[in-house]
């Protein structure tokens, strides 16, 4: 038995696949220069399985006009990459911009987010009760006060977040109503 220096150990496992650089971080360097930058902008790689590529795309177009040309797209990745893929499946699924989402979310402060409780929730004062009239009684006077200033549903004048304005022009409840009938 021949022992081995830890340097001979490491340069046989830098040999290895499974060491070297897996070819979905290949790919992800190549993508743009291999497809250009209208279609990189356009696409996003997610993964690989099985040899098998999947692609989000913005929108179904892409996907069914790179599924048509993804024969020659599959002869030039395979060029750059160290293990072949057998297939390149385009799809809008996954597809989502993190930049702009990023930024939706840093510009809503928590007490501006529609799910906010306010500071009722953690007031040191507020015992549980177990008396349900009162209960319901608390929590009423609670929802009246986040709701005192909202605009009204113009169908059932109940307070509406704008939000629900802005989708729908009616509440969530009328919104519901309105779909349901449409699909009986």
């Amino acid at each position: 038995m021949s022992l081995k220096s830890i340097n001979d150990l490491l340069r046989i496992l830098e040999k290895q696949a499974k060491w070297q650089e897996q070819p979905f971080q290949r790919l992800l360097k190549c993508w743009a220069e291999v497809v250009g930058p209208v279609v990189a902008a356009n696409t996003r790689p997610l993964s690989i399985q099985r040899d098998v590529l999947s692609v989000a795309t913005s929108s179904a177009a892409w996907a069914q006009n790179l599924t048509f040309g993804r024969t020659s797209l599959l002869l030039k990745l395979n060029k750059k990459l160290p293990t072949p893929l057998v297939d390149i499946r385009f799809s809008t699924a996954g597809w989502q911009n993190p930049l702009v989402e990023r930024k939706e979310q840093q510009s809503v402060s928590p007490h501006e987010h529609p799910s906010y409780l306010g500071d009722e929730i953690n007031r040191p004062d507020a015992t549980p009760t177990k008396d349900v009239n009162a209960a319901f009684g608390h929590w009423t006077k609670i929802m009246r006060s986040r709701s005192h200033g909202l605009p009204l549903c113009p169908q059932c004048q109940s307070p509406t977040p704008p939000g629900e304005l802005q989708r729908w022009e009616v509440c969530s409840v009328c919104a519901a109503k309105q779909f349901s009938k449409q699909n009986s």
